[in-house]
């Protein structure tokens, strides 16, 4: 194949099938012929123009491929070579900026959030910067992960989300064997956060949802390792929670999405000296229900999560393919790029039917 296919992202709710040149590759750089591409929450707010742009891109940030082609610095640099099965991270990073230096490369100066896979203009040069296409060029500044021998593409997707839950529902709050964790948010990162809770030790895990459309994914959590799951709309879950251990949370992680109200929750659940992980974003200033005297009286720490690192990535792909757990299982809808919008849709809730808990196109 001397050209890619790539869904470009036009404006909200538009995309547009392309073919491009496919780019030459130098020392420093790849090739990556895509075999899957995860979706998340993010790909349907860039879709419906929640997440607005203001130009053209192909969006995609959790891919799984085969390098087709690798420059020599770049196999040296990042311990693969062609023909290898890789993870790429979303984030790129220098490795110069103190930033960088330090470990924190999600804020790094040259690149950072406003420079991320899956959100970079086509008209960057070669253009081929997300995941919703058949290929997609790996920069020098790239981080890329080997795939396990025998994990299949599509789970392999699971990196990410699970990267994440790693990172946030364990390594940030630096959960404790023996402690209580409650994760507010049923969707695949907060059954993640449940993955990473349960392998930490946690003596009780919780999982908050909402609805109708939230009970299957409680359901599938508590396969996962959760212990209680809580529908907000028929108990409240400080209610619920001191009810089944008597006591509040040690840990409280959320991962909800336009949810403003989850400040104010979490707040309530967790114990005098507790921790708080923000990982989810309301999209919303406005915080119902939050009183924040309790920060004071109840001494809670809160930390802000973007994003996931490297190591909490390579531990992700150890554990898909440890199949532990039943990720295999996982209720999930797959789709070629010419029926991307389609899943999108789904996955938003927009096509009145429960969106699958997992997406993920197919080029």
């Amino acid at each position: 194949m001397d050209k890619a296919r790539a869904l470009v992202l036009e404006k909200p709710r538009t995309l547009s099938l392309r073919t491009y040149e496919l780019p030459e590759i130098h020392d420093d750089d790849a090739l990556l012929r895509i075999e899957a591409c995860g979706l998340c929450g993010t790909d349907h707010e860039q879709y419906t123009g929640a997440i607005p742009s203001g130009f053209e891109f192909v969006p995609g940030h959790e891919s799984v491929g085969i390098l087709e082609e690798i420059g020599p610095n770049a196999a040296k640099n990042w311990g693969v070579g062609q023909g290898d099965r890789v993870a790429v991270e979303v984030f790129q990073s220098c490795h110069q900026c103190p930033n960088c230096t330090s470990g924190n490369y999600r804020q790094c100066s040259s690149h950072g959030i406003g420079d991320m896979y899956g959100f970079i203009p086509v008209s960057k040069e070669p253009s081929l910067w997300g995941g919703y296409a058949s290929h997609q060029y790996l920069s020098p500044d790239s981080i890329v992960h080997k795939v396990p021998d025998g994990l299949d593409p599509v789970v392999a997707t699971l990196f990410n989300p699970l990267g994440a839950g790693i990172r946030w529902g364990s390594t940030i709050p630096q959960v404790a064997p023996g402690e209580i964790v409650v994760i507010l948010g049923p969707g695949i990162r907060g059954i993640c956060a449940v993955v990473a809770a349960k392998l930490a030790g946690a003596s009780f895990i919780a999982i908050t949802g909402k609805g109708p459309r939230d009970k299957s994914r409680l359901d599938t959590a508590s396969r996962f390792g959760a212990d209680l799951a809580i529908d907000i709309d028929e108990i409240d879950p400080d209610k619920a929670l001191t009810s089944a251990c008597g006591t509040l949370a040690d840990v409280v992680v959320n991962v909800t999405a336009k949810a403003p109200s989850a400040i104010g929750q979490a707040i309530k659940l967790v114990r005098p000296g507790g921790r708080i992980v923000m990982a989810g974003t309301s999209g919303s200033p406005e915080t119902p229900g939050l009183w924040p005297d309790l920060i004071v009286y109840k001494e809670i720490t809160i930390f802000g999560a973007l994003g996931v690192d490297s190591v909490s990535y390579r531990k992700a792909l150890e554990i898909l393919a440890d199949q532990s757990f039943p990720f295999q299982e996982l209720d999930r809808k797959t789709a070629q790029l010419e029926s991307a919008g389609n899943l999108i849709l789904e996955m938003a809730g927009e096509t009145g039917s429960t969106p699958p808990i997992h997406g993920v196109l197919l080029p």
